[in-house]
């Protein structure tokens, strides 16, 4: 019998890899996602983008509110072609009864180096960190988060100037090479996965909380890392001439000029290059500062 994919993807990171699988000419059985859910001002319903592409490609679509929910489904899909999982940024754990399902399992696609950060943040922990690289981990999926025995991984070098959006799409177009260059090996049974070596190191769930900088606490070179790990959540804020700002750009400095440069840990500044003020407009910092210093 052929294998079926059955695929479970949510975030925007998920995207590369189903429009791999596609592109790919796999027989896709049906995406797995997450409940459409309401954003904007207006919390209009929106639909997660793999949910949108498989509908472009006239592949079923399913929402569950529980996984459990779809057992019945992939079984009867597994009664007529084996089926195989795919899972990119899903982000719900997967129970072992759905995992049992699969054979060889979940083929689990992970933003990072494995076992370095296992977690819900990967990406943006190694720019906040200052890592020097990161990478892809094509792995099996287990019950325990982000802890299968691991198919490959691909190491990506950090420049230093990465932004956590930026990363994302790279990685996640990584995600999607790898996942085809290895998918035929581990179908076949040729390629083995191994049990992840050296220490773990989790990463953690952001928070709303998380945007706020502490001076008093943190090095400039530390915030600069912090305004691109979190610029598209949770963000960067700041209070700059007494107004609440939302940094989206900056460098260190050594020396303080103007009031954009703010003093931090260590005798460095953090000197803002371009913000979101008060009224919810992106500017530059000079043009803030020309706006607010009166």
């Amino acid at each position: 019998m052929s294998k079926t994919v059955i695929f479970f993807g949510t975030d925007t990171f998920s995207a590369a890899a189903l429009r791999s699988l596609i592109d790919a000419d796999y027989t896709i059985g049906a995406v797995i996602t997450k409940p459409d859910s309401k954003s904007g001002r207006g919390q209009h319903l929106s639909a997660p983008l793999v949910k949108q592409i498989a509908e472009a490609h006239n592949i079923p679509v399913w929402q569950p509110a529980k996984l459990i929910d779809v057992i019945d489904d992939i079984k009867a899909i597994n009664d007529v072609t084996e089926v195989i999982g795919v899972l990119s940024s899903y982000g719900k754990i997967i129970p072992q009864a759905i995992i049992d399902l699969f054979n060889p399992g979940i083929i689990n696609i992970h933003p990072s180096l494995l076992p370095l950060y296992r977690g819900p943040s990967p990406i943006e922990t190694a720019i906040a960190n200052g890592d020097t690289q990161t990478g892809v981990s094509i792995m099996k999926l287990s019950a325990e988060m982000d802890a299968g025995p691991v198919y490959a991984q691909e190491v990506y070098t950090l420049d230093g100037t990465e932004t956590a959006p930026g990363l994302y799409e790279e990685l996640s177009a990584l995600g999607g090479r790898m996942l085809i260059e290895t998918l035929p090996s581990i179908i076949e049974g040729n390629l083995l996965p191994s049990p992840q070596q050296n220490a773990t190191i989790y990463c953690y769930l952001l928070k709303k909380e998380d945007a706020f900088l502490n001076p008093a606490e943190i090095t400039a070179v530390e915030a600069e890392r912090h305004v691109r790990a979190y610029l598209a959540f949770p963000k960067t804020k700041l209070t700059l001439l007494d107004q609440p700002v939302i940094i989206t750009k900056a460098h260190v400095s050594s020396e303080q000029t103007s009031a954009l440069d703010i003093a931090f840990e260590g005798g460095q500044f953090l000197s803002i290059d371009e913000l979101i003020g008060p009224s919810g407009r992106s500017m530059s910092g000079n043009a803030f500062l020309n706006g607010y210093k009166a």
